[in-house]
């Protein structure tokens, strides 16, 4: 039976200033463990929200840092945009910021994951990368990190889900599997044919792929319940 969830927004502590973040967690006292969930391109928008409320429901402490501070958008253009403005190592400090924050709450267990989609999931990997505090990784469809070789600084188990048909960001997966595999680091990747890029995103009518989406779903989360637990 899925957790009765309680959500928040809130500020947390990033280098001396704060980042505002969507909390979602089970409502039911007990210590769980931590999830990072980081946005696509347009922002921590109503299905962000949703995917938190989801990983909550299945028993996780889960954040959704708002890297956009409190900026959302619909239009591809502002979107791409935003993500182009972007301080990606600023970023990644508010990521490790909110790892470090749910791994002292009361009620989480210690560990803690990252998640990420699109824009997000080349974060999640960015910050596997740069924390060794990190307990496991989910990339969904995110850019492979440049230059590839700081994979070889990773320390936690990566999951990698990818649509078939999205050339642009597949067309790194060689490199990204070959400097995995050179490093000994733990990556189960997993290719979803016929999907396109955002296919988890059942608000996006032109890229959902409710197969794919489930399977994913069903892939992470014993992931994370493999990794976390």
């Amino acid at each position: 039976m899925p957790e009765q969830i309680t959500t928040t927004t809130l500020d947390y502590a990033v280098n001396g200033g704060t980042t505002p973040g969507y909390m979602s967690r089970p409502q039911r006292e007990g210590r769980y463990p931590g999830i990072v969930l980081i946005q696509e391109w347009w922002g921590v928008d109503d299905h962000i929200r949703d995917v938190t409320d989801r990983f909550a429901a299945e028993g996780y402490a889960t954040l959704a840092p708002d890297l956009f501070h409190g900026v959302v958008t619909s239009e591809p253009d502002e979107a791409m945009k935003l993500m182009q403005a972007m301080d990606m190592d600023r970023a990644v400090k508010e990521l490790n910021g909110a790892v470090a924050y749910l791994k002292s709450q009361p009620f989480t267990g210690g560990k803690v994951g990252s998640i990420g989609y699109c824009l997000g999931g080349g974060l999640s990997i960015l910050t596997a990368c740069r924390n060794p505090d990190l307990d496991a990784c989910v990339v969904y469809y995110g850019a492979s990190p440049n230059p590839i070789d700081q994979v070889q600084n990773i320390t936690c188990p990566v999951l990698g889900n990818y649509a078939g048909l999205d050339e642009g960001v597949n067309a790194t997966l060689d490199g990204l599997k070959a400097a995995m595999e050179r490093y000994g680091k733990s990556f189960e990747m997993h290719m979803y044919p016929g999907a396109r890029h955002a296919f988890f995103n059942d608000a996006n009518p032109s890229a959902y792929n409710r197969e794919a989406a489930s399977l994913a779903w069903e892939r992470t989360l014993a992931f994370f319940k493999a990794n976390l637990s």
